[in-house]
């Protein structure tokens, strides 16, 4: 039967993208393993992390109502290394949640850790800190937490309220205040704004009380830019009498991505087809990050497992030198049959050099 990614998120087969995203936030809140101690609360939680991949994403989701999770998962016969066809008339690869649920849980939330809201902030204001603006994300509330200060280089930001060097020598600052942001291969390939709101504790200037002050930061990523690159705002975190405001640090994730997986400025795509297509030839379709795909053809040529189709300049580009990319490197994950009949071993055993 395969499993019902609709009753394990608690919806309908009708249900829109909205009802998706909020049986997700409920579901995934409650048997997170953090907060649900019960035997099975690690399972059910990557459960509902495959179910939440596959159903907020319209191509996935297409072919489960189709074909169910065997379909999706390459159990539609005669599929070979193809995979079946969505509604709009493309090929679909085969799917395998390769994912790791918190870190589709971090994704979503923006957190990784997912009940510090539930805290109050410093000075008993309590409240949120960070709040995306993305247009394309889900807006949620995320407490900071106090982290130790960054290690290692470090891309500073301007910072929009500079402070005075003679009133704050002497003085301690707060531990730096560091958050997660994942963007996708694609946003890295081209490079993207993204836009946060921040609500912090501030000292009122009249009358000495503290207050709360909304401010939105730009973050500009840069094309090519690697994983754990971390971006700096000087002094924009929480003021408290008699301390220098704690910096606030942006570090770059990647978002798991469907095809690809990154490799520096390389990526890799992984493609599965049969044996008798491994020797007897293929054309294989390759997919890129910015549109155009990339056909081989290996009709004459047998495919082993350990052969690697390196695609130059179709990469991400290089950080430091942006008119440079690196390459696509596709690999091949050749599908042995489980059985043979006793014929075929006949057959093969006449044909196959010894």
């Amino acid at each position: 039967m395969g499993k019902d990614y609709y009753r394990i998120l608690g919806i309908s087969k009708g249900a829109s993208e909205e009802d998706v995203k909020k049986a997700y936030r409920k579901m995934a809140l409650k048997y997170h393993p953090d907060k649900n101690k019960a035997a099975d609360a690690e399972a059910k939680f990557k459960d509902i992390a495959e179910a939440y991949d596959v159903l907020s994403d319209k191509k996935k989701r297409d072919i489960y109502d189709q074909f169910g999770e065997e379909g999706l998962k390459g159990g539609v016969p005669g599929g070979g290394g193809v995979g079946p066809t969505s509604s709009d008339g493309s090929h679909f690869t085969y799917y395998t949640f390769s994912g790791d649920p918190r870190e589709t849980f971090a994704q979503f939330f923006g957190t990784s850790d997912p009940f510090s809201m539930f805290m109050g902030g410093d000075g008993g204001m309590g409240g949120s800190m960070f709040e995306r603006m993305d247009v394309d994300d889900d807006t949620f509330h995320i407490l900071s937490g106090r982290m130790g200060a960054p290690s290692g280089g470090t891309r500073r930001a301007f910072s929009f309220s500079p402070h005075d060097a003679t009133r704050t020598r002497g003085k301690a600052q707060d531990p730096a205040i560091t958050r997660d942001l994942y963007v996708s291969l694609e946003e890295i390939n081209a490079g993207v704004t993204k836009k946060m709101k921040i609500t912090r504790n501030v000292v009122c200037a009249e009358t000495r009380q503290m207050k709360k002050e909304e401010k939105i930061l730009t973050i500009q990523i840069k094309p090519g830019w690697k994983e754990g690159t971390k971006i700096t705002f000087e002094k924009e975190g929480d003021q408290s009498p008699g301390k220098i405001p704690a910096d606030i640090v942006f570090i770059i994730r990647d978002k798991p991505h469907q095809v690809f997986k990154r490799d520096g400025a390389n990526i890799s795509f992984t493609t599965k087809i049969t044996l008798r297509d491994a020797l007897c030839g293929i054309r294989v379709t390759v997919p890129t990050l910015e549109g155009p795909k990339v056909y081989l053809d290996f009709t004459t040529t047998i495919v082993r497992p350990q052969t690697v189709k390196r695609l130059q300049g179709k990469g991400l580009p290089f950080p430091k030198d942006p008119s440079r990319r690196g390459d696509i490197l596709v690999h091949f994950d050749i599908q042995f049959p489980s059985t043979l009949t006793v014929s075929a071993k006949e057959i093969l055993g006449e044909i196959l050099p010894m």
